[in-house]
């Protein structure tokens, strides 16, 4: 699959907007599968569910996290190209961390 400027990702990932500095799994992928982003292979470090995101590039901390083409969140660390983006690395914009980590932990 290609992006808007003709690179080839993995066509498990889908790029959502043009300026989105993140990628959404559209199938599974396991902990240390190899992913295609943007021509330039990457290993997943975890496993990664669907509609999870992964770092379309690298990302530094304090950076605002693009979805969409529109910022949901802040990197509360540095994230590696091909890195999953979730509440352990990113402080949502809309709904407090803590919050979805409680969610996870209550089994809801």
């Amino acid at each position: 699959m290609a992006d808007s400027e003709g690179a080839v990702s993995d066509g498990r990932l889908l790029l959502l907007g043009a300026s989105d500095n993140v990628l959404v799994a559209r199938q599974r992928i396991a902990a240390g599968e190899a992913v295609l982003i943007e021509g330039v292979p990457a290993v997943s470090a975890t496993d990664l569910p669907i509609g999870h995101k992964l770092a379309r590039r690298a990302i530094a901390s304090g950076e605002k996290i693009i979805k969409y083409g529109a910022p949901i969140g802040i990197a509360t660390q540095a994230i590696a190209p091909g890195e999953h983006v979730h509440v352990h690395n990113v402080r949502s914009d809309y709904t407090p961390t803590y919050h979805l980590t409680a969610e996870q932990g209550s089994g809801a």
